[in-house]
């Protein structure tokens, strides 16, 4: 299977699981912004395909759910493309050109930036267009770091370890069709 093939199936399968993951955590409520379900497959597709599959898989997830399940809802949908496209580019985007002697930690630095330029677009899309005018400083620490704080634990728990783990499988794969 080439590779093209391959990012292709994968960024399907993290599309899938952005649609499942946050129907399976609704019935708590509040789930999607303290869980962030739609960000772990994006993150995912950018880190293991690239900047292309994940932006792409970015701007699909937020809009089939809300196709398909209203969440997340009209107002949300537009900040929440936006947010998820640049997580999805930024981590594809951040495996390029961050490479450290542990792949662990590329991948958390990798990561890490990649959330952090994702909430501050998003806060700043929210404080310039989507929200102005009712969009402060206090409601963006609030919803992009105090709410989601289990979230962005979750992610940085355990995305990197799948991450170096899927790529240790490709790896042994690629080897044996050597």
């Amino acid at each position: 299977m080439t590779k093209n093939i391959r990012n292709m199936v994968f960024c399907a399968l993290c599309i899938a699981i952005g649609l499942i993951l946050p129907m399976a955590l609704h019935v708590i409520p509040n789930a999607g912004s303290i869980f962030l379900p739609m960000h772990i497959p994006v993150l995912l597709c950018g880190l293991l395909c690239g900047s292309y599959y994940g932006l792409l898989c970015g701007l699909l997830v937020p809009v089939l759910s809300s196709v398909l399940t209203g969440m997340p809802s009209a107002p949300i949908l537009p900040g929440m493309i936006c947010e998820l496209a640049m997580y999805g580019f930024m981590t594809g985007w951040m495996s390029k050109k961050v490479h450290l002697k542990n792949e662990l930690t590329s991948t958390y630095v990798q990561l890490i930036i990649a959330m952090i330029s994702g909430r501050l677009f998003y806060g700043i899309l929210n404080g310039l267009i989507f929200a102005a005018g009712k969009y402060s400083l206090q409601v963006f620490i609030s919803a992009a770091f105090v709410t989601a704080l289990p979230g962005i634990v979750i992610q940085l728990v355990f995305l990197p370890s799948i991450v170096v783990l899927l790529r240790k499988v490709n790896n042994k794969y690629l080897e044996q069709k050597v």
